[in-house]
Formats: C-alpha cells, sequence, structure tokens
C-alpha cells in the first residue's frame, strides 16, 4: 500500500481508535433535494467540523462547501440513474479520477448491486476504480446498495461486502441487521461502516449505532438520522460519542438531548414530505 494511500485512509479512519463517523450527504445524486439536504450550505457544513469525513458529490462540494473547511471528503463517483427509474443498479462511474485529485478527496465511494439485473456492470465498476485508486493512492469504499427488492439479512450483506473485499475495496459500507451482523463483519477482511439508512427516532439510531459497533464495525456513514434529526448538532455529537468515545447508549441520548434543549429542536414542517425518500432503496 502506498504512503499516499494509506494517508488518505487515515483521514477517514481516524489511526488512534480505528473508527469514523462519516457524514453522507450524497442522497441528492438520485434523489433530488431530499429533505434537509435542501440547502446545504445551511444544514450541513455547520455539522462538518463534528464528522470526520464528508460523503458528497463533486457538484455539491464546489457550490456549498467552503474551501476553507479541513473535513476530508469522500466523493460519490457512481451514479447516473435517478428515484424515478425502477431499476436503480443501472449506473455507471460519474466522475473523472483527475477531478476526484483536484478535488483533493480522501477516498471514493461507489455502490455495487449484487443480485441486481445490473449485477456485473456494477462490480466491474468497482474493479475499475479500485484499479485507478491504487494508481494514484486514493482508496475506495464500496457501498453495498440494496435495491427495493433485496432481502436485508446478513446472508445477503455478508455476501455483497466480501465480494466488495474481494475486488480490493479498501472499506466496506453495509447496513445493519439485528440478526447475525457479526457474520459480515468478521467474513469482511477491510473495516465495515455502518450505513444509517431509513430516518429513525433518534434513540433508535444511537442504539443501532452502539449494537453495530459492539459487534465488529469501524464506524457508521449516517446521513437521514442525523440531518433530519430535529436536532441534527446533537444527533451528530451522540453518534461521535459512541463511535469514538465508547458511550452507552443513555449517555448518547443525554448529549443529544442537552444540545437538543441548548439549541431548540429544528422544526419538523415537512417531515412527511420526503415518505418516496427509500421507496427503492
Amino acid at each position: 500500500m502506498s504512503w499516499g494511500l494509506k494517508n488518505r485512509l487515515s483521514r477517514i479512519i481516524r489511526p488512534k481508535d480505528g473508527h469514523t463517523v462519516m457524514l453522507a450527504v450524497d442522497h441528492g445524486y438520485f434523489l433530488g433535494p431530499t429533505r434537509g439536504l435542501e440547502c446545504i450550505a445551511e444544514s450541513i457544513v455547520p455539522l462538518a467540523p463534528y464528522a470526520d469525513t464528508l460523503m458528497l458529490t463533486r457538484g455539491i462540494l464546489r457550490s456549498d462547501i467552503p474551501n476553507t473547511i479541513d473535513t476530508p471528503v469522500v466523493l460519490r463517483v457512481s451514479g447516473a440513474n435517478s428515484v424515478l427509474d425502477d431499476d436503480l443498479s443501472n449506473e455507471t462511474i460519474i466522475t473523472d479520477i483527475d477531478d476526484v485529485i483536484r478535488l483533493n478527496a480522501a477516498g471514493m465511494a461507489l455502490s455495487i448491486f449484487v443480485g441486481s439485473p445490473h449485477q456485473h456492470q456494477t462490480i466491474a465498476n468497482l474493479a475499475k476504480l479500485i484499479d485507478l485508486g491504487e494508481r494514484y493512492g486514493i482508496p475506495v469504499i464500496a457501498v453495498t446498495a440494496v435495491g427495493k427488492d433485496m432481502v436485508r439479512d446478513a446472508r445477503y450483506l455478508a455476501l455483497a461486502t466480501r465480494i466488495a473485499a474481494e475486488m480490493g475495496a479498501h472499506i466496506v459500507k453495509t447496513y445493519y441487521v439485528e440478526d447475525d451482523f457479526e457474520r459480515i463483519t468478521s467474513t469482511c477482511p477491510v473495516p465495515v461502516v455502518m450505513a444509517g439508512g431509513k430516518k429513525l427516532p433518534e434513540r433508535e439510531a444511537l442504539e443501532m449505532t452502539f449494537n453495530a459497533m459492539a459487534r465488529g464495525a469501524s464506524g457508521v456513514d449516517m446521513g437521514r438520522n442525523i440531518f433530519q434529526s430535529d436536532s441534527p448538532l446533537g444527533m451528530i455529537q451522540a453518534v461521535n460519542a459512541v463511535v469514538h468515545m465508547g458511550a452507552s447508549v443513555d449517555d448518547a441520548f443525554t448529549i443529544y438531548m442537552d444540545e437538543k434543549k441548548a439549541t431548540g429542536a429544528r422544526a419538523a414542517a415537512g417531515a412527511a414530505s420526503d415518505a418516496d425518500d427509500t421507496r427503492k432503496i
């Protein structure tokens, strides 16, 4: 592994504890202006100092993220589809490696859709991206995307994460499952970060984070459970406490509640307006 690749990996996963809190704000690449991401500059930039990395597209990085920010970025580099398509697996690589380098990215993220109609295409995309990443010293995060007809269980997710690692992914992002999550983390030879998934009540999201970490995850790549919270700042601090300080669910929830009381809860108006956000993912 080259020095540059090791250095970039250390910007994504803290060397001190081997854990990471990634803030996923790339949803717009296929969902458009989902709730909480209507104005990235207002909703996400204040959270950036509390994240180990921001996962986003190059367009949002250029338009909404100040170039003075010191939070590392992981660029979403797969896409070319939308939520209007019945098959989200029909993706390709949408960002040239030269642009990734120009934007000083710490890593690149790409989705694979194991078991989907375009399974071969997305896994081949991953292999191509890993070759480029190794050539230029940029780590690749493989996202084990799950289509609307796929079952999220340990057997399937262990298959998908292991395939991603076998292709050479440096980190794999996947979903948490209550039944046998250890099977996923123990059979994947590279760090596994938990996807936040759909919006949950804050305590449930913290419980999921705690359980994933206790069962072998190296961190989280969380989006909606932070930026759609009624206290995003409180929630990201609470998640940090679990991931990096080993806080209990009770202690983390207290951090969230204290921040919520101190700053006031963000209005939840429009909470039902994005009810279809997860209908195909």
